[in-house]
């Protein structure tokens, strides 16, 4: 199978790269920065294209069928690259025939879940990113009311960490903003973030579905 990803010079983005290529996935990384991808591989290609243009992306995604985005923007607002970003990637996609795609947001994207999450995540954590949380919501949105047509999922992870994979079992939760059961203020490795999105290519059981996940312990 041959995959795009997009944010592949970020954290989570080099972890799905690697993980993928290990995969014996054929990769394309799009990119602003090609030599921010260090990775050798004769099944890694690195394209430059504008994630906020489709008529950028869409030949750099011919022959591909899925799409994977780790694409993350600062919360200097006003935030929209998530929303423009992902409106710009389902137009090339369609123009491609391309419907499996795979994003991430994160835990909370509805702040008015917040308070479920105790202080820390109330007070402190949500109000610091919130100009990204809700421009996510606004991209969950999109996807649920306008990409009815492609076999979308989104992985709502906790706070990113470093580490290699856990190895874990992952926690779901389907169309939650958390987990029950684990806190709120916890952080999972991005290895195990992009693991499960990779998981995600190859059944259609969560298609059309926001998923909370982890692999912390509960």
């Amino acid at each position: 199978m041959k995959i795009a990803i997009f944010g592949a010079t970020g954290q989570t983005g080099l972890e799905a790269v690697a993980q993928a290529l290990q995969m014996g996935y054929h990769v394309t990384a799009v990119v602003r920065t090609p030599d921010k991808i260090q990775i050798k591989d004769p099944k890694l290609e690195v394209v430059v294209g504008d994630v906020m243009d489709t008529g950028s992306l869409r030949p750099l995604l011919a022959g591909h069928e899925a799409v994977i985005s780790c694409l993350g923007f600062p919360r200097t607002k006003p935030v929209t690259g998530y929303t423009d970003s992902m409106k710009a990637i389902t137009e090339a996609m369609r123009s491609n025939n391309i419907r499996k795609l795979v994003t991430m947001t994160s835990w909370y994207t509805d702040t008015t879940k917040a308070s479920m999450g105790g202080f820390f995540v109330n007070w402190i954590l949500v109000p610091l990113i919130k100009p990204v949380l809700l421009n996510m919501y606004d991209m969950e949105v999109y996807l649920r009311q306008d990409c009815g047509d492609l076999d979308y999922t989104v992985v709502r992870p906790p706070g990113l960490g470093s580490g290699t994979p856990t190895g874990r079992p992952v926690s779901v939760t389907e169309d939650e903003y958390f987990v029950k059961g684990v806190s709120g203020g916890h952080r999972i490795p991005r290895a195990d973030v992009a693991a499960f999105m990779l998981s995600l290519l190859s059944t259609s059981q969560y298609n059309k579905k926001m998923l909370a996940m982890t692999t912390a312990q509960q």
